[in-house]
């Protein structure tokens, strides 16, 4: 009886100890999505991201970024960079409100890549890099440049250029870093384009040629012709004083 009572005790040990090595050896379930991304909610947690997420706000691109981020998600995911409070504070003033409304849009999705990046990926980025104002292959693209130990990149606009060392957040799809300085696009802060002089004229030429020479009726119009006048007329004037005398 005690023989069989310690098999017994050894084929349950055995059981035992195969349960517990098959719990071991099975997969740990998934972590559970922590909620539907919301670019505003990353924005706020930073802190200080006021002016950005009101501009973003009054041009619904808050709304329209997330619809794509959790409804038509296709894979590539989205970059945005997000200048700080102080970076709109360095604006000159009345800069956002020389702006129409849908430059504002522009302005905002000049921000927005349609690519998930990460530090890393951006050093086999082809410049230039389209942004969400781009459209397929329009203007208001950015240019990005990283250096060799991939914590670092400059941005540049054609207008300013800013270096990014900091992201907010990183996670697929939606990767945010943060910039100092707001991202002006070429199209709309970029210097204007010095007018052509005017070509002048051969009727103006003709003018500068006579306004070199001298206005007219100058003493330098003074011809020989006007001299031999002179000469003349002085020449009456002894005839007749010669025919006064012999008359006399």
């Amino acid at each position: 009886m005690a023989a069989m009572r310690t098999g017994i005790a050894v084929v349950a040990a055995a059981f035992l100890a195969i349960a517990t090595v098959s719990h071991a050896q099975a997969p740990a379930p998934s972590a559970t999505p922590s909620g539907p991304q919301n670019v505003t909610a990353i924005l706020e947690k930073g802190g200080q991201y006021t002016t950005f997420i009101r501009l973003l706000k009054t041009t619904q691109q808050d709304t329209q970024l997330n619809s794509q981020l959790n409804n038509s998600f296709n894979g590539n995911g989205y970059t945005l960079f997000a200048p700080t409070d102080n970076a709109f504070n360095n604006l000159k003033a009345g800069t956002l409100n020389s702006l129409t409304q849908q430059q504002q849009v522009s302005l905002v999705q000049g921000h927005i890549l349609p690519q998930f990046y990460t530090m890393e990926s951006f050093q086999t980025a082809s410049n230039p890099i389209r942004t969400q104002a781009s459209g397929t292959d329009g203007p208001f693209t950015l240019n990005v440049t990283t250096t060799a130990s991939n914590n670092q990149m400059n941005v540049s606009t054609g207008v300013v250029v800013v270096s990014v060392n900091n992201a907010l957040s990183v996670a697929k799809p939606l990767a945010v870093y943060t910039v100092d300085k707001v991202l002006l696009p070429q199209e709309l802060f970029g210097a204007m384009a010095p007018a052509a002089a005017p070509t002048a004229s051969k009727g103006d030429k003709a003018k500068k040629g006579e306004a070199a020479a001298g206005p007219a009726g100058s003493d330098d119009d003074v011809t020989p012709a006007g001299a031999a006048g002179a000469r003349a007329v002085g020449w009456g004037v002894a005839a007749i004083a010669a025919l006064v005398g012999y008359l006399l």
